[in-house]
C-alpha cells in the first residue's frame, strides 16, 4: 500500500510517494520537474513579438516607433546609418560562422541611430565625446537610440559637502590687510 505525504518546502508544494518497509522503495519528490517546467516571459515590443518584429518592413516597424524615430524613418535613413546597419549585418554574419561567439565591435560616431531589431546582438562602441562607449544590444533597447546608452558625461558622485570659507585658513593677503587690535 502506498502513501502520498504533502510536505511544504521553499520551491512550493512538494509530493512525496512513500511506500510500506515491506518494499522500501525511495521517496520520490517532484522538485526538480517543477523547477524544469519554469517557462520565462517573452519579449514583446508593444506587443508584437520578437520574431515578427524581424519579419516587419521598415514601414510597420516605424508605425510602431515613437514619434521621433517614426519622422526619422519616414524622412528616410542617411547613407552613415545604411552603412552602420550593413557593417553590423556583416560583423552578425562572420560571427554565426563559428558558433556561441559574440560579433566584432563596431564603432560608430552616430549617437541618433535608431535601434532597430535587426541589431539585437549585436556590439557597437558608441563615442561619447572623448573615448568609445561599448554597448551590447539587447531585445529592451528597441526603439531608443544608441546615443542613450552611452553617456557623455560623468555621472555626479555626491560626497561630502564642500568646504566653505568659515573651514578655510586664511591667506597671507588677507592677513597683512587685517586690522590689528590696538591695545590701550
Amino acid at each position: 500500500a502506498t502513501t502520498e505525504i504533502y510536505t511544504r518546502s521553499i520551491v512550493g508544494s512538494v509530493r512525496c510517494v512513500q511506500e510500506t518497509a515491506s518494499t522500501a522503495a525511495p521517496i520520490v519528490t517532484n522538485a526538480s520537474k517543477d523547477k524544469a517546467k519554469r517557462t520565462f516571459r517573452k519579449f514583446a515590443f508593444r506587443g508584437v513579438e520578437l520574431e515578427k518584429l524581424l519579419d516587419l518592413n521598415q514601414e510597420e516597424l516605424a508605425a510602431l516607433f515613437c514619434s521621433r524615430l517614426r519622422r526619422k524613418i519616414h524622412r528616410g535613413l542617411k547613407p552613415k546609418h545604411i552603412q552602420l546597419r550593413k557593417k553590423l549585418r556583416q560583423a552578425k554574419k562572420e560571427a554565426n560562422a563559428e558558433i556561441g561567439e559574440k560579433p566584432e565591435v563596431v564603432k560608430t560616431h552616430l549617437r541618433d541611430m535608431p535601434i532597430l531589431p535587426e541589431m539585437i546582438g549585436s556590439i557597437v562602441a558608441v563615442h561619447s565625446g572623448n573615448r568609445f562607449n561599448n554597448v551590447d544590444i539587447r531585445a529592451e533597447m528597441v526603439g531608443h537610440t544608441l546615443g542613450e546608452f552611452a553617456l557623455a558625461y560623468k555621472p555626479v558622485k555626491h560626497g561630502r559637502p564642500g568646504i566653505c570659507l568659515l573651514y578655510t585658513s586664511p591667506s597671507p593677503r588677507d592677513l597683512s590687510t587685517a586690522r590689528m587690535p590696538s591695545s590701550a
